[in-house]
């Protein structure tokens, strides 16, 4: 699909990881599984965990935008068990409705998961790292910026603009969408790291969801069932245990967490593009 993948597929078959995508191998079925309870965890955390399923999968020998799709249905049900755990702690805007918010996530995640099936995506993922870097440096420094500035908080308009275009992109690749909308809420309303993260994990399901039905239909993620089904089980055991264990860490705890996992996927993500 691009340069970078490119390279990620080319240094696992190096790895000797990759290998006929007819073959069921027992081994990598079950570390397919394990990145599945990784990826969910990481996701009920601080987002980021599509970026492990897709790279197990492609391992698995999935072809890349297979694997793309693959790992937005197999991480929606995870997602799913973390929103459950957090359905009474979800924060909403001072303005905005989380309907109108879901509504502009799902518009957008539609509209994402049909560029990746029809257009070309190399200038797009040229943009990820760079997407991520404002994201990190968003999260790391919004709130003081916008006090330093006294620029104040958005309106309704601003906030549902910015949330349609990430959707765009949480459905076209997905990789870090979570910590991306966390970064552009705390900078924008009074939301801060822990309360934001059970709306975070509503608003991502939703992008998946759309995304996934589009994917489900018009894609060949049902190809290899048991690569899907492995993933899809990890994910849920994942983000059940990750949801919990966010809701016992204190703030700052957390807000390292995220941030953490924010810069590693930036530093990743320009390894892949530029390495």
């Amino acid at each position: 699909m691009s340069s970078a993948y490119a390279w990620a597929l080319g240094w696992l078959r190096g790895s000797r990881i990759v290998e006929s995508r007819s073959r069921a191998d027992p081994r990598r079925v079950l570390i397919i599984l394990l990145a599945g309870v990784a990826a969910g965890a990481l996701n009920a955390v601080g987002g980021g965990g599509s970026f492990v399923a897709l790279s197990a999968l492609v391992a698995g020998g999935m072809p890349p935008v297979t694997a793309n799709a693959t790992s937005t249905v197999a991480l929606l049900p995870g997602n799913a068990t973390s929103a459950w755990v957090y359905r009474r702690q979800i924060h909403v805007f001072e303005h905005v409705t989380t309907l109108r918010l879901t509504l502009a996530s799902v518009f957008g995640g539609a509209l994402g998961a049909g560029l990746l099936l029809w257009l070309p995506s190399a200038s797009f993922d040229a943009a990820v790292p760079w997407l991520l870097a404002f994201a990190t440096l968003v999260l790391a420094f919004g709130k003081r910026l916008n006090r330093a500035f006294s620029l104040g908080m958005p309106g309704p308009a601003v906030i549902l603009t910015g949330q349609f275009l990430l959707s765009i992109y949480g459905g076209y690749f997905g990789g870090a969408v979570g910590t991306m909308m966390l970064a552009f809420w705390t900078a924008t309303s009074s939301l801060d790291t822990a309360r934001g993260t059970p709306l975070r994990v509503i608003q991502v399901g939703a992008v998946f969801l759309t995304a996934a039905v589009i994917f489900v239909f018009a894609a060949d993620v049902l190809d290899q069932p048991q690569r899907l089904i492995a993933m899809l089980c990890g994910a849920i055991i994942g983000g059940y245990l990750g949801a919990h264990l966010v809701r016992r860490l204190p703030q700052v705890v957390l807000r390292t967490l995220v941030l953490s996992t924010a810069v590693a996927m930036t530093i990743l993500f320009f390894v892949r593009a530029f390495g």
